[in-house]
């Protein structure tokens, strides 16, 4: 399951503590900013977690999606926006608030192993795993360094960027929110009494940090931040923070808001269930409810709504549908914290994952040659300096490209392409044009994620309907999945009402320079 970071903190008390029980609470912090003036109407930017576009079109035909519904009808709906890579939330919405791919931002995945410290990073996953990583190691990972020490300090994130310009913005339950402003995030007692946390965390956020039970300013939210409510990390959090900005008359100019809820509901219940859509949908109708009338509510606002990767089906017979690396890789040692000298060290995104060759005197082909025989597997992919190669079990070929050549994409990128380019699936005109198919902006996508990180590993991309897993990995058989780079994951719908504007490219990573010149800050 694509775990969204907060979490980590209900497993913590669960793991610690033994109990769930409501947490003490944080204390509010007080709305007494001072907005700025903009000459442009303020944007508000909705990322609706594992929206698609088909089961969207299905609940708006049954007339379950009204609020959605109005937003298309009184503006525009692209339906076919390519994400990031691996196409796990970390990664995407690193991309989404810094403009550039995991290459330049530096958040491989939402599990990677880090090669100077020897160790796996995870931002929370199964219990199981999480476990095996250690707690406390998580806990630090998802709550303090994925923002500040994780996020490169190469890249500027829209906070950051409209703080430049002495521009105001607000993130509510968005995983990445590195900005300019310091903030002190609380932690309930419950859980800094275990050691796992310290009680205060200082960070860098917008003017404006919502973050559920560790930063919040409506003093009604605290019934939304129990622990059995993902402690604040949930839609009605999220929507009784954003109302309170409305009715405070205390909207930045740009504003994120993170709607989480649709994503475990569609990991067990599968890609085509709309009751996510529903409870989405219910979502946008109180944000717009803050308003007179929804008229007015999209006469003052720019809103922009946006899902952060698709899912694909996960077959029922789990023999079939799950892809075990240990067991194919099971004549390797593998990593482990209590064998951290293991040959092999598996990072599993649900439907890709990182293997980390970490003993010299194992070839990353070895192991190439060992996983293509699996014909479950979609690619293997690995680097050599600047030159990527892919493989797959249906070629006997490879493929080979790097940055800088002769072939030009719709993305005005050009690239040094040789070998079979049936592996990904896209085509070279006469001209020289590159065309993709079933994995879109594939190239600079999977260049994005083969220099995400130091170390010598490969990636391994499962087919539509299978699924990896390790040792210590939770399934989703017989629901979703997602983290491929195939275009069932990597394809969500962008709706936009209150601008003409669009994006130059129908991309993730194009939004940023988008929403900023919205905002007015180019």
């Amino acid at each position: 399951m694509k775990r969204i970071i907060l979490i980590v903190l209900v497993l913590i008390i669960v793991v610690g503590a033994g109990v769930v029980l409501a947490i003490s609470m944080s204390p509010t912090k007080e709305l007494n900013v001072t907005m700025n003036e903009s000459p442009n109407k303020p944007v508000i930017l909705i990322v609706i977690d594992s929206l698609m576009n088909e089961p969207l079109q299905k609940a708006i035909q049954e007339n379950k999606a009204p609020a959605l519904s109005f937003l298309i009808n009184n503006g525009y709906l692209e339906s076919e926006v390519i994400s990031s890579y691996p196409t796990m939330s970390v990664t995407i919405d690193s991309t989404l608030l810094t403009g550039t791919y995991a290459n330049e931002h530096k958040i491989p995945g939402l599990i990677w192993f880090k090669e100077d410290e020897n160790r796996m990073i995870s931002y929370g996953s199964g219990i199981s795993e999480m476990w095996h990583n250690g707690i406390k190691n998580v806990a630090y990972d998802s709550v303090i360094r994925l923002n500040n020490e994780h996020l490169s300090n190469n890249v500027q994130t829209m906070h950051e960027q409209l703080a430049t310009r002495d521009i105001q913005s607000a993130s509510i339950n968005g995983l990445l929110y590195r900005g300019s402003v310091e903030h002190h995030l609380h932690v309930p007692k419950l859980i800094s009494t275990t050691n796992l946390l310290p009680k205060e965390i200082i960070t860098n956020g917008p003017i404006l940090l919502s973050l559920g039970a560790l930063s919040q300013y409506n003093p009604e939210n605290d019934r939304h931040k129990f622990a059995w409510k993902r402690m604040g990390v949930n839609n009605d959090f999220t929507v009784a923070e954003l109302q309170y900005f409305i009715q405070q008359r205390q909207i930045p100019p740009f504003t994120l808001a993170y709607l989480p809820d649709a994503d475990a509901s569609i990991h067990k219940n599968g890609p085509s269930d709309i009751k996510a859509i529903e409870k989405a949908d219910q979502s946008i109708q109180e944000m717009l409810n803050s308003y007179p009338t929804w008229q007015e509510a999209i006469q003052q606002a720019t809103w922009i709504i946006v899902g952060d990767s698709g899912q694909s089906t996960v077959k029922d017979d789990k023999e079939t549908a799950l892809i075990d690396l240990t067991e194919l890789l099971q004549h390797y040692s593998f990593w482990e914290r209590k064998n951290s000298n293991g040959q092999i060290a598996i990072a599993i995104n649900e439907r890709m994952a990182y293997v980390y060759v970490n003993d010299k005197n194992v070839e990353l082909t070895e192991v190439v040659n060992t996983l293509i025989q699996d014909e479950r597997i979609d690619f293997i992919a690995w680097k050599d300096n600047e030159t990527n190669y892919v493989a797959s079990p249906e070629s006997t070929q490879t493929l080979t490209f790097s940055p800088n050549g002769p072939n030009v994409d719709a993305y005005n990128q050009s690239w040094s392409i040789d070998g079979d380019i049936t592996i990904l699936d896209f085509t070279i005109n006469d001209q020289g044009l590159v065309q993709y198919n079933n994995y879109p902006d594939a190239l600079a996508r999977l260049h994005g994620a083969l220099h995400s990180q130091e170390g010598n590993f490969l990636i391994v991309d499962a087919k539509p309907t299978y699924e990896f897993i390790g040792k210590h990995s939770h399934d989703h058989a017989g629901g979703g999945a997602h983290g491929s780079l195939h275009k069932v994951d990597s394809v969500v719908p962008l709706i936009v009402t209150g601008t003409d504007d669009k994006p130059t490219f129908n991309r993730l990573v194009d939004m940023k320079e988008w929403i900023i010149r919205l905002v007015g800050g180019s």
